[in-house]
């Protein structure tokens, strides 16, 4: 072996060694989170009401007459400040399903919360999917649901 190829070789290990050395940054907590029939499993703490829509508007009759009684006692989330990872999955609901997580009072049509509160949000979990929304969260209220499975709007408290 040459003498540049060594210390190529030298050079690399040494600069690896340094990474290696590095503080990691923390990796976002994972929140799991699983969706059935017009509802969150882990948000009703742990109950899965057996609701069987075919479409959005079965969940919209369904939480009319029943998200009040369930809101009242279903599990506020509470988490410190940091980053987190929501990965949420479509059990078993024969449609389309996403996620939506925002500040408490958050208006989408309002130009200033959109710089100025926290929102996240996507689609694409068709039956048996799985996906995952990560946010920073501040000390705050916070509410997530399903807009096209029509959830409740869950409490999240972060202090």
């Amino acid at each position: 072996m040459n003498r540049s190829r060594i210390y190529g070789i030298a050079v690399a290990a040494a600069a690896m060694a340094g990474i290696a050395g590095l503080p990691q940054a923390n990796a976002a907590t994972v929140i799991n989170l699983t969706q059935v029939g017009c509802q969150f499993i882990e948000s009703e703490n742990g109950t899965n009401h057996g609701y069987a829509p075919k479409s959005k508007s079965d969940c919209v009759a369904i939480n009319g007459k029943t998200a009040d009684k369930r809101l009242k006692a279903a599990r506020t989330l509470e988490l410190k400040p940091g980053d987190y990872t929501f990965r949420v999955v479509n059990k078993n609901v024969p449609y389309e399903l996403g996620f939506w997580l925002r500040s408490k009072g958050y208006d989408w049509r309002n130009p200033l919360h959109k710089v100025s509160k926290t929102s996240v949000s996507g689609g694409g979990l068709t039956q048996g999917k799985t996906k995952d929304y990560k946010v920073t969260l501040k000390p705050g209220e916070y509410v997530y649901s399903c807009p096209l499975n029509t959830t409740p709007d869950y409490r999240l408290v972060v202090k």
